[in-house]
């Protein structure tokens, strides 16, 4: 594809444009993305909490790609190629128990839960279970760089990005202080959108708090937009915080159990960050969410949201509550990034402008993005010489 120029997305933000329309919109921007944002980067595929028991197996696509998350015998959560080494079958078709070995259908080789190759049936014809060609330590599931960050799973497909811990030392440290144990509010405590929108809208939309008075009026009625505040960390993260977090109490004024230690600042602060490229994270001082954005095509993403306590055992009409009142707020958000979506479509449309007070955070996240496409230039640049 084509190099595009994207020197004025890079501007400082009150001079900037917004990404150009193809990055909404052009199938085959989409394919570069993968490669240049997506693979090279450190990006959310699924929860922890999605296996929560060793041996439980959920097969995932991740833009195409057949991935296996797994929890192994001895409890570790992996990401390995739902493939077969034989001859490239899916090995998992459905989320299930791995009692003993992951057999593949087809000539029923099998591999252990940590990925080994430990049986190869007849492969040196009929009662031969070996052959000297076939090296089982060689032929182990190939496995996907993985990192679990407040239950997430992040994966770094290309294998060379900086560790997670390097990557993102700034925000580990900004949030050391709510680094605490959190537990998933189960069944009730997860659910999804499928959205018509390409995945960086559902990003830029969540950094921001300026919308917040006409698209979310009735969480606008106690926490104001002037009660808000912008975080951009250039080339890092962005998104915003609030200074009025009202906790949710029942019929009986109970409410959730804090998380312990917490200083002053989160008594009714929360922090609500989106951690490049398809993560965004809420931190509040009773509980906590995350929403992994799964990119499907050009315009079509699934916000997978899971919602997580500072105890094992939550009360179930109050959980369910603040289930209900999350998915009310960001189902507010839907007609938004769709008629961003669509809008994308104008030719005219150049990107779009900033306001410098308000879209620090949005803008933030653009710069971003482009800088991974000047890397991923240069690196096919050097590669070409």
């Amino acid at each position: 594809m084509e190099i595009q120029d994207l020197s004025a997305v890079r501007r400082p933000v009150e001079e900037a444009l917004g990404l150009p329309n193809s990055h909404y919109t052009d199938p085959a921007q989409f394919e570069a993305e993968k490669k240049a944002v997506l693979f090279a980067s450190w990006s959310g595929l699924a929860v922890a909490a999605d296996v929560p028991e060793p041996g439980d197996a959920v097969p995932l696509s991740f833009l195409g790609m057949p991935l296996l998350l797994l929890r192994d015998k001895q409890g570790q959560v992996r990401v390995f190629y739902n493939t077969c080494r034989h001859r490239g079958m899916i090995l998992v078709e459905e989320p299930r128990k791995i009692e003993g070995a992951i057999r593949c259908p087809y000539h029923s080789w099998c591999y252990a839960t940590d990925g080994r190759l430990v049986t190869t049936p007849h492969v040196g014809g009929p009662g031969q279970n070996t052959h000297d060609a076939v090296k089982r330590s060689e032929l182990g599931l190939i496995e996907v760089r993985s990192h679990i960050w407040r239950d997430v799973v992040f994966i770094n497909v290309s294998g060379d990005a900086a560790p997670f811990e390097e990557v993102h030392a700034d925000l580990l440290k900004r949030w050391e202080e709510v680094e605490k144990p959190v537990y998933h509010g189960g069944t009730d405590s997860k659910f999804t959108l499928e959205v018509n929108t390409n995945w960086k809208l559902a990003v830029e939309n969540y950094c921001e708090s300026y919308h917040l008075p006409w698209v979310h009026p009735g969480l606008n009625s106690y926490s104001r937009l002037e009660d808000h505040y912008n975080i951009a960390e250039p080339g890092q993260y962005s998104g915003q915080g609030t200074l009025v977090y009202r906790q949710l109490k029942s019929h009986n004024g109970d409410t959730f159990p804090d998380f312990d230690g917490l200083s002053d600042k989160w008594d009714e602060g929360a922090e609500y960050i989106a951690v490049y490229p398809n993560v965004l994270l809420g931190a509040q001082r009773d509980h906590a969410f995350a929403i992994v954005l799964e990119p499907v095509a050009i315009d079509q993403t699934i916000e997978h949201i899971h919602l997580y306590y500072a105890a094992p055992e939550i009360e179930q009409g109050l959980r369910a509550r603040n289930t209900q009142l999350w998915k009310t707020v960001f189902e507010e958000d839907v007609f938004v990034v769709e008629g961003m979506q669509r809008g994308r479509h104008a030719v005219g449309f150049d990107g779009g402008r900033f306001s410098p007070a308000m879209d620090g955070p949005t803008h933030c996240f653009h710069d971003w993005v482009a800088s991974r496409y000047e890397i991923a230039n240069a690196n096919q640049s050097t590669a070409a010489e």
